[in-house]
């Protein structure tokens, strides 16, 4: 599924990415342990974490994910918005849990 096609279904936000919003969607991962995402995430997955310092966008880029969204109305700074545009990564928001934005993304991917 295309990751414009999740951010309508789940009214994301598009903080940073516009551009990016074509990319495949294979499944996603739901951590706010760094290491934990560069262990277990895999490529073209969509990360949903409460983190929002730059360290996620670095992670993000050497798992190759979909993108990252950032729950419970959370707001990444401006240096981790800068890195994200300049690393070509999608950050994306949501006001919901990550409980409730895990499981509408698996109703909509399954993985």
């Amino acid at each position: 599924m295309k990751l414009s096609e999740i951010v309508e279904k789940l009214q994301l936000q598009v903080l940073m990415g516009q551009e990016l919003l074509g990319t495949e969607v294979t499944g996603g991962y739901t951590s706010d342990l760094l290491s934990d995402v560069m262990a277990n995430g895999k490529g073209k997955n969509l990360w949903i974490t409460l983190q929002t310092h730059e360290n996620i966008v670095a992670v993000a880029k050497l798992k190759d994910l979909a993108g990252i969204i950032i729950i419970n109305n959370r707001k990444p700074d401006e240096e981790t918005l800068k890195r994200a545009k300049d690393e070509k990564v999608t950050l994306l928001a949501s006001g919901e849990t990550a409980f409730r934005v895990s499981g509408k993304l698996y109703d909509l991917i399954g993985s």
